[in-house]
This record gives structure tokens, sequence and C-alpha cells, in this order.
């Protein structure tokens, strides 16, 4: 039998759910109510969220981050246009082509950007280009915050991508997996709305929650039908008061963004014992090094898994549960493999 690798710090969903998560799904497994979202529980979580962002808002919860994503992105692009995202987008290079899937066709264009960003000429020059019949013009931004390489975007930053892609006639989509690290690191949720995002994705899983995923339609004429969107796409559940429990739990009292701050300051933690050379800035719960495969392989020999990325770095991600030993173990088995 193969030995069993330690996960601390492979990927943030290999955590397990966070107490104030549990605690409330616990709460919402009693008595009768309504199915499909009609329950007080999914009517409170919502209410948290708008709170949260200060927004009026239509919310929904689903099962996954690519499920989220490609709901999204079909309301927002039509079959024939694209959406425009960084290259190493989640939703460009990792949901299977779950977009295109949803969205009956609908394309992706990758834009390059240091760290995940999005390089603001790189989104001139695809807003610029001439429109005809043989290809799919851009439809959709798609930004992440924070970042596949755990940068994290200012709400200035953002707005100087968003603003040219809305007078572009684009909608915009904010792929929000790890948004309370962002939150935790100095981005402010409050701007969202205002900044002119039509459609946010929450994570809840790498957050420390069960399976469960918020969709934020800031756009009301966006939430017509929604509900049958989400039917057809499997992502209406029948007892849906257990996707949306976990948010109560987690928002009531802050401790979403409390258990984001520890992430990140685990990440800096580990960063400061690195031996091996950052390959981009530690902004929030991820770190990503330069590594050769034989050494990667002799910290598999260590018992740690870690995972190499797209860019070729070496990734490890700190979450709400990593602790302060598991790091400074880690950083010995780093020195030691070195």
């Amino acid at each position: 039998m193969a030995r069993q690798l330690r996960q601390d710090f492979m990927s943030d969903n290999t955590a397990p759910a966070a107490p104030e998560a549990m605690a409330a799904l616990l709460a919402a497994n009693s008595g009768f109510v309504p199915s499909y979202g009609g329950d007080p529980f999914t009517a409170k979580a919502a209410d948290l969220i708008r709170q949260m962002l200060d927004a009026d808002a239509e919310v929904r919860f689903v099962a996954s981050g690519t499920a989220a994503n490609a709901i999204a992105l079909a309301a927002l692009c039509k079959p024939f246009e694209s959406v425009v995202a960084h290259e190493h987008a989640h939703a460009a290079t990792d949901e299977t082509g779950a977009p295109g899937f949803f969205g009956h066709g609908l394309g992706m264009i990758g834009l390059p950007g240091a760290h995940g960003r999005i390089d603001g000429a790189a989104l001139t020059a695809a807003l610029a280009q001439s429109e005809n019949g043989h290809v799919q013009s851009p439809g959709a931004l798609s930004l992440t915050n924070a970042t596949e390489y755990g940068a994290v975007y200012s709400a200035k930053a953002m707005g100087e991508l968003i603003a040219p892609a809305k007078a572009a006639g684009l909608g915009v989509h904010l792929d929000g997996a790890r948004i309370f690290n962002a939150a935790a690191a100095g981005f402010d949720l409050v701007a969202i709305r205002p900044l002119g995002v039509d459609i946010l994705v929450i994570g809840g899983t790498k957050a420390g929650m069960p399976p469960t995923e918020a969709l934020v339609i800031f756009d009301r004429a966006l939430a017509r039908r929604f509900d049958a969107r989400l039917k057809q796409s499997g992502q209406l559940p029948s007892k849906g008061r257990f996707y949306a429990a976990p948010f109560i739990g987690m928002l009531e009292d802050g401790a979403v963004l409390r258990h984001a701050a520890h992430a990140n300051a685990m990440a800096a933690r580990l960063a400061k014992a690195m031996p091996f050379k950052l390959n981009h800035p530690v902004e929030s719960s991820g770190l990503f090094v330069e590594m050769d495969e034989p050494t990667r392989l002799r910290l598999a020999d260590a018992g740690w898994a870690s995972q190499r990325f797209l860019d070729g770095s070496v990734r490890f991600m700190c979450s709400w549960a990593t602790t302060a030993e598991a790091v400074d173990e880690l950083a010995e088995a780093l020195k030691a493999v070195r």
C-alpha cells in the first residue's frame, strides 16, 4: 500500500471545514422547511451576503466554483461571443471547457499579465479588435481576486480594467474563489458593486466551508429566470438550506475573515522561511516557488505532497486550518531537500 503524503499545503481544498460552518450546517438540519431555496436559512445567508457587500442583489447557492463560474459567464456572454480573462484564470484553464459547455459555445480569450493580473494594454488591444462574422468578439470580462498566483487586485486596479470593458458593452464577472483572502489582505468588498461587477462568485469551499459557492447577481435584469438556468444546469438543489447554512456560520460574527487572515499569515510565515526563490509576491494565502522536479520528488520522499502549477512553479497553499507547527515542519523539510 502506497504511503499517504501529507496534504497540508497541496491545496486549500484539502483542509477540513471550519467549526463555525459545520455548526451552522447542523443547526439547519432541523424541522421541515420549503425546498429549492425557499427556506429561512437561505434567506438569512443571502441577507448576510448583501450586508457584507452593502449591495442589493440576488443571491443563489451552488455546489462548486466551476458551476458558479460557468453559469455566471453563460448568463453574461452570448454563444457567439467570448469571455476575456487572464490566460491562467481558472475558468480558462481548469474547468474542462465548462464555460463553453454551459454557454453553448462561448469562447475564451486569454490575456497575459504579471502574477495573474490582466495587463491593461493587452485588454485595450483585445477590445480594439475589429468585429466580423468569423470570430467570437468579447462579450464579457472575467477577473479573479485573489488571482491564481495569490496576487490581490486593489479596487483601483480592478476599476481600471472594468471601466473600458463596460464602455465596450461587456458584462463583468468576478471569480472570488479566494475573495476572503483578498479582503483580509486589504481589498474592499464594498467596492465590488460600484466598480460595475455584474455577477460575483463568492468562494465558500476554499474559505473553510463544506462544498458551497454563492452567486451574487448585482444586475437584477440577469436574475430573470435564473432559477430555471440553475435547474437546467443541475445546480438548483432541493435541500438548498444545506448549501446556504455554512455561510451563516462563517459570516455572522466575521469568522470567515478571521480564518482568511490566518491563512494569509501562515503563507507569510512560510515565505519568510522559504529556502527557494519565490516566483510571485506573497499577497494572500499561496506561495509559488522555483523548484526542479528531482527536488520536488525528494520532498515527496520526505512525506509532503506538492503541485506544479501552470507557470512551472511549485505551489504551496495555506488554509484556515494551517498551523504554525505545520509551516515550520514543511520549512525544515524544504531546507533538507534543497
